[in-house]
């Protein structure tokens, strides 16, 4: 049986000069319970076509239709605002049930909620930062770079959780990080 189609892209042409283009016809279909990863050298648009799918550029052509997204930014200090708490922020966007039990999944200390985001590290507001993507009840989660921030036994706990959602999502992922992308993905796309 087919699971639900919450990603369909179809013919996209886009490129920052009609001369260079970053996209010819792209099409990619994504589907609740898979994981699709984005590999690709910087510069390659990677990060690009998730502003496609978020709506932030037009494309030249073709048709990108999406269900309810979050996402998951590879710097999360820049995914916060500065001066208020990570619990005001997560409240600010998203319904807060779950949220004890995530922050236990996740190996996150819910007093840090209670914090400002320079007063905790890369791999604790990543990780605050999945936690608020997922309370978002999203169809669609797009995850840049989801694990860089972490160590690597986090960062096993974290695509474990990530995989645990995919009864409810699927996840669009950009990585460099090749051997992750083997493990977890249904399928892997290379950009040049």
């Amino acid at each position: 049986m087919q699971k639900e189609l919450i990603l369909d892209i179809e013919n996209l042409t886009f490129g920052y000069s009609k001369q260079k283009l970053l996209y010819r016809d792209f099409s990619l279909k994504l589907h609740v319970g898979e994981i699709v990863t984005i590999l690709g050298p910087s510069g390659s648009g990677k990060s690009t076509l998730f502003e496609l799918i978020a709506g932030n550029l037009t494309p030249f052509s073709g048709k990108i239709e999406r269900d309810s997204f979050s996402q998951v930014f590879q710097d999360p200090y820049s995914s916060f605002h500065p001066t208020y708490t990570i619990l005001n922020q997560i409240e600010d966007v998203a319904d807060t049930s779950g949220l004890e039990e995530l922050c236990a999944q996740m190996g996150f200390d819910p007093a840090l909620l209670k914090k400002r985001p320079h007063e905790l590290s890369g791999g604790q507001l990543q990780r605050a930062s999945i936690i608020r993507a997922l309370l978002m009840k999203p169809r669609l989660l797009l995850a840049d770079e989801p694990t860089s921030a972490l160590d690597s036994l986090i960062q096993l706990d974290v695509m474990k959780l990530l995989l645990r959602t995919l009864d409810r999502v699927g996840i669009l992922m950009i990585t460099h990080d090749r051997d992750l992308a083997r493990w977890c993905s249904d399928r892997v796309i290379e950009l040049s």
